[in-house]
């Protein structure tokens, strides 16, 4: 069956994750994804917050923006938020928008092989074993965590090129796909990453979660529009989802039927009640999914 999320967005202020928090758990919401965008909210410490003031809600970061972060660091806290909330943390990693890791002085020469590395390094990690490396980017010298998870978690990728996803499908456990991506789009990434999933030979699941431009609301078409005209993008039908839950399932069952296994629905900055979304997909959309 196809998960259904929705995402806090950061554009919101870090107190009103609460609420939202509190609301998905409330209404069985399956996921909360959040993001740690340059430079508004943190993601592994919102994300904590959100699993401790909720019981049963999986919370993801989608993304961990790899230049910023030592790996070693990145597995201490995947590993802390997995210990203490079993099952319930989903994170993702990826290169991180360009521009915004310049700003900060890490904007690596190749995003694909720091990629890489920092997966192959973080698998590692959180499955318990001491790591030694020497790589372009990263370099680890008997490193091994003290508290790993009981077991290994998924680490997920996110990825947009042909590159990153064959990389994801190598390396990672998942991918994260923007909402730009369409159906047709969601086919695509899934060969690519079919392809990276061949060459390494694995076998395993790999999850693909993509996000939904979603506006619902009497002044919803507008909104999305807006939205997905300011981001840069087309505005093309597949693009987002504007109407009722008939409306947001429907084109929630096309991405799924195209190969999504979770499709996160991504409100406009200027979603005027994110609590509410939250209950509309949780208590609408969500009974209208297979």
């Amino acid at each position: 069956m196809t998960v259904l999320g929705v995402v806090f967005r950061p554009q919101l202020p870090p107190e009103r994750l609460r609420a939202v928090a509190r609301a998905a758990d409330d209404t069985g919401l399956e996921e909360l994804w959040l993001w740690e965008d340059c430079f508004l909210e943190g993601g592994i410490s919102a994300a904590a917050a959100a699993l401790a003031w909720t019981e049963r809600v999986r919370v993801g970061v989608g993304l961990l923006p790899v230049p910023l972060r030592n790996v070693a660091i990145t597995a201490m806290e995947a590993a802390t938020l997995h210990r203490m909330f079993p099952g319930r943390a989903i994170l993702g990693v990826g290169h991180g928008v360009q521009d915004w890791m310049g700003q900060v002085g890490a904007r690596a020469e190749s995003p694909v092989t720091l990629l890489r590395e920092h997966l192959d390094a973080l698998r590692a990690l959180l499955r318990g074993e001491r790591v030694s490396t020497d790589g372009r980017y990263v370099k680890l010298d008997g490193v091994a965590l003290d508290w790993p998870p009981g077991e290994a978690p998924e680490v997920l990728a996110g990825a947009t090129g042909p590159r990153s996803l064959r990389l994801s499908g190598a390396a990672a456990d998942g991918t994260v796909l923007t909402a730009a991506t369409g159906p047709e789009g969601v086919r695509r990434a899934r060969r690519l990453i079919d392809e990276g999933r061949e060459s390494a030979g694995r076998t395993d699941h790999h999850r693909v979660v993509v996000y939904l431009h979603t506006a619902t609301g009497p002044d919803a078409a507008a909104r999305l529009r807006a939205e997905i005209e300011a981001n840069g993008e087309d505005p093309l039908p597949e693009h987002g989802v504007a109407g009722d839950a008939g409306a947001v399932a429907k084109a929630v069952q096309r991405l799924a039927e195209a190969g999504a296994d979770t499709v996160v629905l991504q409100p406009t900055a200027d979603e005027p009640d994110p609590e509410a979304l939250v209950r509309f997909a949780a208590e609408e959309v969500r009974p209208l999914i297979t």
